[in-house]
């Protein structure tokens, strides 16, 4: 495994968040779980990208009017514009989900440009286009129409609070029907490697448990057996290196 060569958006296609969450624990992460979203799409296509974060505060009346959204400068506006290719667009949206976040013109646009996807702890409107694109999408709940200024866009690509964690530029934004889970940057490529290796122990001890073996020595692998028996069989498999 020491000469795996990194490629994170192949590699992230096979390890679950719930293996990213066990070595996030085994680290002391335990608060990397983005709390109350799930995801919108339905095609089932997996989240995997870097954060690009959009901040929202509670709007002021006085100066988040309708107008505002005429401004080609508008904060909104310009992160959806700037989102770099393969990135994940990660809003605060103060977990709450009165006003949208964004619609499917927004998220179309992204899909568009080759971002990854799009989290918020807010909302989306217009549901049913969101859910029919092929761009992983979550969110914690349908947002009112017509509630547009509860929410001012304010900062861009800064630190974020999403669904309770910490979010940072650069982080990895793993999801799956699960959930979202965010990788600390500096540890993406050690958790590629290890997580890699507990997703193919994961598949030999599913394949054991299938065959009609105890999980008692097997999960985890406390009999010294069971380790043997995973190395013989990561050899017959072709896609193992």
């Amino acid at each position: 495994m020491s000469n795996h060569s990194i490629d994170y958006r192949n590699d992230f296609k096979n390890i679950s968040i719930a293996t990213l969450a066990t070595a996030l624990f085994k680290r002391g992460l335990k608060n990397q779980c983005i709390q109350n979203i799930s995801p919108l799409h339905s095609s089932g296509k997996k989240l995997i990208g870097t954060a690009f974060t959009l901040r929202y505060i509670p709007a002021r009346e006085d100066i988040n009017t309708i107008e505002v959204f005429k401004n080609p400068e508008h904060p909104q506006r310009v992160a959806i514009e700037t989102c770099p290719e393969n990135s994940v667009l990660v809003i605060d949206s103060r977990k709450d989900a009165r006003a949208a976040s964004a619609g499917s013109i927004l998220i179309t646009r992204l899909h568009m440009r080759g971002c990854a996807g799009i989290v918020t702890d807010g909302g989306f409107r217009d549901c049913t286009e969101i859910a029919a694109l092929d761009f992983p999408s979550y969110h914690n709940r349908p947002s009112a129409p017509t509630n547009l200024t509860l929410h001012q866009a304010i900062g861009i690509n800064e630190p974020i609070s999403c669904g309770d964690v910490a979010v940072f530029p650069g982080d990895l934004l793993v999801g799956d029907a699960d959930g979202v889970i965010v990788i600390p940057q500096h540890l993406i490529a050690e958790l590629t490697i290890e997580c890699l290796e507990m997703t193919h122990f994961e598949d030999f001890v599913l394949q054991e448990v299938k065959n009609g073996s105890s999980i008692r020595g097997l999960y985890p692998p406390t009999n010294p057996k069971t380790l043997e028996r995973f190395n013989n069989w990561k050899k017959t498999q072709n896609h193992i290196k």
